[in-house]
């Protein structure tokens, strides 16, 4: 699997993508790491584990991945009694990427092309993913990230597209990561006119993913001109999420649209006006891209 040529190769939208076989193991692995996060009570663990693996067998497992795994977390949920088992491991995240702000800044404000090494750093930020893998090295990541090649590399049409937005919508994927979407926001808004920004993240709890305070433990409310939306989750949240109308019209509204991580790509690849910044950590998404395990992806599907 090679990479794609920014000049020579485009990847194509298709529609919603869809589950593997190889996703219904991951499915099982998830849960059970997020029981283990919500209660040590090795009963309600089996008992959760027993309840996702008849889910599971009653779905249709063509399924979107994002609308499988809402269905899941949802089972946690119920049975543990916790809405949120990753909370505490989102707070160190959003403490450890803090600390590594100021660093991350002068590495910016340091390099030829500031707008690129923001955008490289913000795609190692996605490793903080807790969904594809507990067990990561941030700072090596960074260090990594900082000087590789890119899987897919769109910055020529990500950089065209900056100088004609006057509204940009951001969608925003982890914890921690989110200090990442601070930098590169800053680095855009340091160089281009951008008069609104609409910033979104989850109304409730999935994973690690971010939602409204980690968006101010990170500080995102004080960029001018920002707006901080909650995008809804399971069923609760359907009025409110990714195939809702309201959802559609923002990004109808939108000049240019950034997504950040694989959940988003996983429920919005088919869709060609969005830039989808995320590293490759799934093998199946990988085979997608025609990209490699842990790339860096800067992707418009054209």
């Amino acid at each position: 699997m090679g990479t794609y040529d920014l000049q020579e190769q485009t990847i194509r939208g298709g529609p919603f993508m869809k589950s593997n076989l190889d996703c219904i193991p991951c499915f099982q692995r998830q849960a059970l790491q997020a029981i283990r996060f919500a209660t040590s009570d090795k009963q309600v663990q089996e008992r959760t584990l027993r309840r996702v693996m008849e889910e599971l067998l009653e779905q249709d497992w063509s399924n979107n991945p994002t609308k499988m795994s809402g269905l899941i977390y949802g089972i946690v949920s119920e049975i543990s009694g916790e809405p949120d088992p990753y909370k505490e491991l989102k707070k160190e995240s959003n403490l450890q990427a803090l600390e590594l702000l100021p660093r991350m800044r002068t590495l910016v404000a340091e390099s030829k092309d500031g707008l690129e090494t923001a955008i490289r750093l913000s795609i190692a930020g996605n490793i903080m993913d807790f969904g594809a893998n507990s067990h990561f090295d941030l700072e090596k990541t960074i260090s990594e990230c900082l000087t590789k090649e890119f899987g897919v590399n769109h910055y020529d049409k990500f950089k065209a597209a900056l100088m004609q937005t006057s509204h940009l919508t951001y969608l925003a994927d982890n914890a921690g990561e989110i200090v990442f979407d601070k930098l590169i926001l800053d680095t855009i808004l340091e160089n281009h006119d951008i008069r609104s920004i609409t910033f979104v993240v989850k109304g409730s709890p999935i994973i690690n993913d971010a939602m409204m305070e980690d968006a101010m433990a990170a500080s995102i409310d004080d960029i001018q001109g920002l707006t901080i939306v909650e995008l809804g989750v399971g069923p609760k949240g359907a009025d409110r999420d990714r195939s809702s109308q309201w959802f559609l019209e923002l990004l109808a509204d939108s000049d240019m649209i950034i997504s950040k991580g694989q959940g988003n790509y996983e429920a919005l690849s088919h869709r060609d006006e969005i830039f989808f910044l995320l590293m490759s950590k799934c093998h199946l998404v990988s085979q997608e891209l025609g990209s490699k395990i842990n790339d860096m992806i800067l992707l418009r599907v054209r």
